[in-house]
């Protein structure tokens, strides 16, 4: 069955623009044009691909097609380049990523920086906990992802990068006030902790290393990895810091150690399994900086 390939763009038009209207006006049609698109293909095709809420979303079928979409952008654009073919501004290429929060503030830019000075690339990234960073591979949101998950998405390549420590810590201050005692399971049963987010189970597993449910125990969201290391710098809670991102909260005090395990979160790289030089470069780098910075 053939797919025609604007009526494959156009639904993911949609699905990343978020309505028919921004959809239109990126591609320079009408709403018109963009909705009649839409409906042949769903015709062709049988199924639904499209859910009209606001925002519009793809469903299951809609996100084959978003992904086919993609695929055939990134192919076209790297036959372009084969070619010599100068199309200018419009000839940039937008290549999604999935990422976890902490490899974002520590490590993961610098590779895509070298990467944008040879190519003309615009990254578009989405943060998402590394266990679940995988689904946006899945659903064909992004071409590539730092993800938790060893087993390779079908239609994905997967390649490990090494695994992110985590260091248990807490201010002297924070310190002084919970763990007079010194830290047991039942100092860590009263004393807050600081959670990414209600996703985030690192900080949850460590407390079950020591025999403590973490359900009952005080917490503070805070959903940004910087501002994260500060709250446990400014003595909100004790949590889990990247050990290659403690040396830059010092101005807020000194972070202790608290006794227990380091945490290690192996990580792995899976980019769709398509002949593509520039999914290959930017993995490239990605593992390259990957075995400089990680363990």
């Amino acid at each position: 069955m053939r797919i025609d390939p604007d009526q494959a763009a156009t639904v993911a038009a949609v699905t990343e623009e978020g309505s028919l209207d921004a959809a239109a006006r990126r591609l320079n049609i009408t709403p018109s044009a963009v909705s009649q698109r839409l409906k042949a293909l769903e015709s062709h095709l049988g199924r639904v691909l499209v859910v009209r809420s606001k925002p519009a979303r793809a469903t299951a079928s809609g996100e084959a097609i978003v992904r086919l979409a993609r695929q055939i952008a990134l192919l076209e654009h790297e036959t372009a380049v084969s070619l010599g073919v100068d199309e200018g501004a419009g000839g940039r290429i937008s290549i999604p990523l999935a990422v976890n929060a902490d490899s974002l503030s520590t490590w993961f830019l610098a590779p895509l920086a070298r990467v944008s000075e040879r190519h003309d690339i615009d990254f578009d990234l989405h943060r998402d906990d590394q266990d679940f960073t995988a689904g946006l591979l899945e659903a064909g949101t992004v071409m590539a992802a730092v993800t938790s998950q060893s087993t390779p998405v079908t239609g994905c390549a997967v390649t490990p990068l090494g695994q992110l420590e985590y260091e248990p810590l807490a201010s002297a201050a924070f310190i002084d006030r919970w763990f007079t005692d010194g830290v047991t399971a039942e100092s860590l049963a009263r004393a807050p902790f600081v959670d990414f987010d209600r996703r985030d189970d690192l900080q949850r597993g460590w407390l079950r290393g020591w025999g403590v449910s973490a359900s009952d125990v005080p917490r503070h969201y805070v959903p940004a990895s910087h501002d994260f290391a500060t709250a446990v710098a400014l003595g909100l809670g004790w949590g889990l810091i990247p050990r290659m991102q403690m040396s830059g909260h010092k101005t807020h005090g000194d972070l202790v150690r608290l006794p227990g395990k380091t945490v290690r979160v192996a990580h792995y790289w899976q980019q769709w399994n398509l002949p593509s030089a520039m999914l290959d470069a930017v993995a490239a780098e990605v593992v390259i900086e990957a075995q400089r910075v990680l363990v």
